[in-house]
């Protein structure tokens, strides 16, 4: 078990963006008749919604001796859905995971099938950034195709509220406390968060805990290597200031039950009560399609450093590749499955996924518009970038942290308990 974390960790250690061009090529089509395919996704808000599903009509008419069924389902019910379809034995025939110990997980049941050789045939794996493909690796082969975008998770602000009050960004922690304090001060509250799903508040923990101590004290408290352990002090300095910034005033009332699917964040930038939103940059397709004038007035910063660490202030935390696509064990069409994934990101899918500011994890593409650009230099500028904890952990151990990370937010948790509860969870991990 530990050589399985282990070897999750070098891979995704190693993970760094690297751009070149690459021209596509066409995918070729299955050869089965009258097949047909269930289509699970978490992509609910136009027009990544609207992109899927015209991909999939450009593949049906392509090879019409396939049907398919798209089921998109919002982010958090997929998580459960998606694991009781596994327990029942009717897992879609292509799905979708974030890779990392989720998908690992679900390798070793036997529910995810191995693409490596369709993924050589086809003749469109140099099409993809390395980092993307990395992340879908596992054991030397490949499991899923990198889809979405590039994420990467970073400081959206409203530049307007800022100029008003005279605000500049800031580059320490402590500056964007300063910030937080003079925006508590004006009547607005620093930081749009909804943290009922939990994994919006893991965020912010994340972040502290890099900036306090880089990569290594996660890495190590993952496989134990070197004595680590989540009672690490970059953990805890990350639950104190956490503590100490819902103590201040950082968050809107209510915000550890509000709902992130629902856009309660959003509605608190777009209402400009909230000046800032800590947030993947999907959160451009989602000004595009919810409020797309709104998006003049944004702009993104990196996370700040923190002023008392040498740790590298440039590491990010995000995916290269967000969404993996994976085919079904039990598919009746492993090939036409996985051409139908390839279909998702042909030449006018990409185009499309451009328009609508996401960054395709493909070699050559640029960004069209100008906040998805400049999410994008910033994972350029990263010299790694740190898996989200919930889909870097086996899943019993991140949803613990998910668990703990909520309550620290609601202060019915100290830190120290709340890291005391990962290395339980990670040791009781290791020793199955």
């Amino acid at each position: 078990m530990k050589k399985r974390l282990l070897t999750l960790t070098i891979a995704f250690a190693a993970l760094i963006v690297v751009l070149a061009a690459c021209a596509p090529d066409d995918a070729q089509s299955g050869a089965d008749d009258n097949i047909h395919l269930e289509f699970w996704h978490i992509q609910t808000i136009s027009p990544r919604v609207d992109i899927i599903a015209s991909s999939v009509d450009r593949f049906i008419e392509a090879n019409p001796q396939y049907s398919v069924n798209i089921v998109p389902i919002m982010n958090d019910v997929y998580k459960e859905r998606i694991l009781i379809a596994m327990g029942a034995g009717e897992v879609p025939d292509i799905f979708m995971s974030w890779s990392g110990g989720p998908m690992i997980e679900y390798i070793h049941a036997g529910h995810i099938a191995d693409i490596t050789d369709a993924f050589n045939a086809s003749g469109l794996l140099s099409r993809y950034l390395e980092g993307g493909i990395a992340q879908a690796t596992y054991d030397g082969r490949i499991w899923g195709v990198p889809t979405e975008s590039l994420a990467v998770a970073a400081v959206w602000y409203n530049m307007e509220i800022f100029d008003r009050l005279g605000l500049s960004v800031p580059a320490t922690i402590g500056e964007l406390e300063q910030v937080a304090e003079t925006l508590v001060a004006n009547g607005y509250i620093p930081f749009a968060l909804a943290n009922g799903p939990r994994w919006t508040g893991s965020m912010y923990f994340m972040y502290l805990a890099t900036r306090h101590g880089g990569l290594d004290p996660f890495l190590h408290a993952v496989t134990g290597d070197g004595g680590g352990t989540f009672e690490h002090p970059s953990f805890v300095f990350a639950g104190e200031r956490i503590q100490d910034w819902v103590n201040r005033g950082f968050f809107a009332p209510g915000f550890n039950g509000n709902d992130e699917d629902a856009g309660d964040s959003r509605q608190l930038l777009y209402a400009e009560l909230a000046a800032m939103h800590v947030m993947g940059n999907w959160f451009v397709g989602q000004m595009v399609g919810e409020n797309e004038e709104f998006m003049a007035r944004m702009g993104v910063f990196p996370f700040p450093a923190y002023e008392n660490s040498d740790a590298n202030p440039n590491i990010a935390v995000g995916t290269a590749g967000d969404n993996f696509y994976h085919v079904s064990t039990t598919s009746p069409s492993h090939l036409g499955a996985f051409n139908l994934i390839m279909q998702l990101l042909d030449e006018q899918a990409v185009e499309e996924r451009v328009a609508a500011g996401a960054i395709p994890p493909i070699r050559g593409v640029e960004p069209e518009l100008p906040l998805a650009r400049e999410a994008m230099a910033i994972m350029q500028q990263a010299p790694a970038v740190q898996l989200w904890y919930d889909q870097f952990l086996p899943p019993e151990v991140a949803q613990v942290h998910l668990n703990t990370s909520q309550a620290l937010f609601g202060l019915t948790m100290t830190p120290q308990d709340a890291n005391r509860a990962m290395q339980e969870a990670i040791e009781a991990y290791r020793a199955r």
